[in-house]
């Protein structure tokens, strides 16, 4: 026997929901929910539109994933950052898309390389805006800088692999975005020699090139002082 609530209506409390979940992921990672702060049921549920239940099952769905911090009674809170941290997320990053960027390269097809150079052309004319000064879309700056390292991996064969690899590429974002940590034409530098690396397959040097991009960036992100 079906539930009074018609199918069309579950599909509709899902998409509410998920859309929630989206919304909320997106504000910790872009620092619109500060590290530590801590996350009321009943302040959160009229600006993301959801019931106090669903918000419960959002949040406990982002402790999952390291995002939020479930303090058991006491409810819960943006999980807080840390230099340690930091370190961590970086050097997990660089194994999971070092590993993927060597399998990408090796099993690319036209295709692929057609997302690699749309990506990046996007990120490049952006970059160069940024470098004039203009920094009024840095959201949409690092939502194209994951487009185009999501791309350079895109052929490496395996989905759990991209998956964990945007899992752990937002954690790291997150940092850059507390830290507003944006390294000008150092990064726009390193992004064309890995764009220009896929193109001739040269694994190792995008390899070499990654490291240094990942490293500069957490001590890009650990000089402004933001991050202890």
């Amino acid at each position: 026997m079906k539930n009074a609530e018609t199918d069309e209506d579950a599909g509709t409390l899902l998409t509410i929901g998920e859309n929630a979940y989206r919304r909320i992921r997106s504000d910790i990672i872009f620092g619109r929910l500060q590290p530590a702060q801590k996350l009321k049921l009943e302040k959160l549920r009229v600006p993301y539109g959801v019931s106090i239940s669903t918000l419960r099952e959002i949040l406990n769905r982002l402790s999952s994933e390291g995002l939020v911090i479930a303090e058991g009674q006491r409810g819960f809170e943006v999980a807080p950052v840390s230099v340690d941290n930091l370190k961590e997320i970086a050097a997990l990053r660089l194994l999971l898309e070092t590993h993927a960027l060597e399998e990408s390269f090796a099993a690319g097809d036209m295709d692929w390389e057609g997302r690699v150079v749309a990506a990046h052309h996007k990120l490049a004319r952006l970059e160069a805006r940024m470098r004039e000064g203009d920094r009024s879309e840095t959201e949409l700056w690092k939502r194209y800088d994951w487009e185009f390292h999501q791309a350079l991996i895109s052929a490496c064969g395996s989905n759990v692999l991209m998956d964990a690899h945007a899992a752990i590429f937002d954690k790291y974002l997150r940092y850059q975005m507390i830290a507003l940590s944006f390294r000008g034409d150092i990064a726009a530098e390193e992004h064309k020699i890995m764009h220009d690396s896929a193109l001739k397959r040269d694994a190792a040097t995008a390899r070499e090139v990654l490291k240094r991009h990942v490293e500069g960036g957490v001590e890009h992100a650990l000089a402004t002082g933001t991050i202890r």
